[in-house]
């Protein structure tokens, strides 16, 4: 082996070696996990006839563990991030990408650290993004964007053809249809779809597997956009990633990978024309929501804004329970 392929191997192990240090340090993270809010919170809320916030502080968040020493967490992807500077160097293009990472999920660690207190937001926005961020230098708002599209789609929502079909399809039904459509785009993959109690929204993907709350229910219409959203672009692109055989942490989205994840993922529901009025409007009106939070608003503020679109107790709790969920109900 020549001296240039040698320097070459002898770089890609290094590079695989910090990477997989990195996949490994994320796995005990399970942010959704560690923020929701128990059930019994929520049949307190409904049973009270929806009149006073819910309760909740970061004593209540505190009864449910990390699975992880916070101190020791942070000080691993310390650690990595510094042997990235002495093995690849500071201004090599992977140890930039992956230093970031690092010092993404220690700041992950801090938000969980904050839970039910105000830092809890300001790290989330700063990680995530906050519906005031633009694109662009004189671009609108995410916000903004939110409410150009909502003019037009209040008006297609007036016609009579573009009307939902009605949910029907149960979620054992629905979890056979979308492992047929899994099948038949990622064969032998290992890939599946499967039913889940513990999960607040209908659906939601993992590493390898697309979950469906065990009480949902979906047409067709549904089913054909968690196919494209959660199918063809979440579990399609980690699959990807994974194919990487020396940046595996590719295989793992950091967090400011969500808003390519979600841009991508809604902006493929458009262009098959797999999403509907109804969907983009739901989208908008989630937008508009965590706005309004931003600003100031508290659960209740929130719960009457989703009430007033024309949703039920239940799913109105549910989706103010998402804007507030790692924070307490005043935000």
């Amino acid at each position: 082996m020549d001296k240039q392929k040698l320097e070459l191997s002898t770089y890609l192990t290094e590079v695989k070696l910090l990477s997989d240090r990195i996949v490994k340090a994320q796995q005990p993270i399970r942010i959704l996990d560690a923020i929701k809010w128990d059930d019994g919170i929520k049949q307190a809320f409904l049973s009270g006839g929806c009149k006073n916030p819910p309760t909740i502080s970061a004593d209540d968040y505190l009864q449910r563990p990390l699975g992880f020493d916070p101190a020791e967490k942070k000080q691993e992807f310390h650690q990595i991030e510094r042997d990235l500077v002495r093995k690849l160097g500071q201004l090599n293009p992977l140890s930039v990408i992956m230093r970031r990472i690092c010092r993404e999920y220690q700041d992950v660690v801090y938000m969980l650290e904050a839970r039910g207190t105000p830092t809890f937001s300001y790290i989330s926005q700063e990680l995530y993004g906050s519906s005031q961020d633009v694109f662009h230098v004189g671009d609108p708002t995410i916000a903004e964007l939110g409410s150009m599209m909502e003019a037009t789609l209040s008006q297609l929502l007036q016609l009579d053809f573009l009307t939902e079909e009605p949910k029907t399809i149960n979620a054992k039904d629905a979890v056979s249809i979308l492992n047929d459509k899994i099948e038949q785009v990622f064969p032998g993959d290992g890939l599946r779809a499967m039913i889940s109690d513990g999960i607040v929204s209908d659906a939601a993907a993992g590493t390898d597997y697309v979950k469906l709350r065990a009480d949902a229910l979906f047409n067709m219409r549904d089913l054909r956009v968690l196919e494209v959203h959660e199918i063809w672009v979440h579990l399609g692109t980690t699959l990807n990633g994974m194919a990487q055989p020396y940046c595996t942490f590719l295989g793992k989205g950091p967090p400011s990978a969500t808003v390519t994840q979600e841009g991508l993922a809604v902006l493929m529901e458009i262009v098959t024309f797999s999403s509907s009025p109804e969907r983009l409007m739901r989208l908008i009106n989630r937008v508009r929501a965590i706005t309004l939070a931003e600003e100031g608003a508290d659960f209740m503020d929130i719960f009457a804004f989703f009430k007033a679109k024309g949703l039920d107790d239940e799913e109105s709790y549910t989706l103010s329970s998402r804007v507030f969920r790692g924070s307490s109900s005043s935000g």
